[in-house]
């Protein structure tokens, strides 16, 4: 018995002084596992020489300003679910019915698998402070509306990314006529923070009901070529942008212009963008 106590007494006393040898050198001591929070959110903010949507100008071809927020739940590694809101200051054609900002309510599911990634969702646009004080062109009535989204993106390798688009409204600015937007993206990193980028696409639009003249809407190709350099949050990208639309087609989807005559629209001509945006997620403010 006594034989026994001493063999536990050493062996005690042999774990003990192990312990401690292991505290003072560090690696005994138990870490606690980090708790990482699903919730993350991103604001930001810009300024454009001018707000362009698939090539035809929303502030009347001058400068506009923009500030969005978006706050993210991640469910597993691959599912995050998202809602957002932005609003940008616009001046549609005859200004003298257009609202002064518009508000985009945005949400949806982003997945990703390996190098494939996948974003569902929706995003209405609205209008607030609309009136309609004499013709709008396709707009008698507040052009709110929504469109339904898939975006998918392949990264090829760790600077290549490609992308295609899909996006349906079946009322293209409430006018009755269904519109389908179908795209395809390419985006290169370059060193030192630069990137290139570009986007074709077509958008499909159907025929308007009577209250906004039953006319059939013109399809049109738009595309995008430019390239942008980050530093920190800050982002300053230099883009141009075209589509295949006449100045009498503009005119279909946008109304007349001021200072275009014949029942054209300047709304649709080719133009270079400067755009500078900021960016600030969770982790730059902690």
């Amino acid at each position: 018995m006594r034989s026994q106590l001493l063999l536990s007494a050493v062996a005690a006393l042999a774990i003990t002084s192990a312990n401690a040898a292991d505290l003072a050198s560090g690696k005994g001591a138990p870490v606690a596992p980090v708790a990482v929070s699903p919730w993350d959110y991103t604001i930001g903010a810009g300024a454009t020489t001018n707000y362009l949507f698939r090539g035809i100008s929303q502030s009347d071809n001058k400068p506009s300003v923009n500030a969005n927020a978006e706050i993210r739940y991640t469910f597993s590694d691959m599912f995050t679910g998202y809602i957002g809101a932005a609003a940008s200051s616009i001046k549609l054609t005859n200004s003298d019915a257009s609202p002064p900002v518009e508000l985009d309510a945005i949400g949806g599911v982003r997945a990703t698998f390996g190098n494939f990634g996948v974003d569902v969702g929706a995003i209405g646009y609205i209008y607030p402070s609309f009136t309609t004080n004499g013709p709008l062109g396709v707009f008698p009535t507040n052009p709110t509306y929504w469109e339904g989204y898939v975006k998918t993106t392949y990264a090829i390798n760790d600077n290549v990314t490609v992308g295609a688009n899909g996006f349906f409204s079946p009322s293209f600015l409430d006018t009755g006529a269904s519109g389908q937007y179908l795209s395809a993206t390419l985006a290169w990193k370059l060193p030192m923070d630069f990137a290139l980028s570009g986007e074709l696409g077509r958008q499909f639009l159907g025929t308007a009901d009577f209250k906004h003249g039953g006319a059939n809407l013109p399809d049109y190709t738009y595309w995008n070529v430019g390239a942008s350099y980050t530093y920190k949050i800050a982002t300053l990208d230099l883009r141009y942008h075209d589509t295949n639309l006449s100045k009498t087609q503009c005119a279909a989807i946008t109304g007349p212009s001021n200072g275009v005559s014949g029942g054209a629209s300047k709304y649709c001509n080719a133009a270079f963008v400067a755009t500078l945006s900021f960016a600030l997620t969770a982790k730059d403010i902690k």
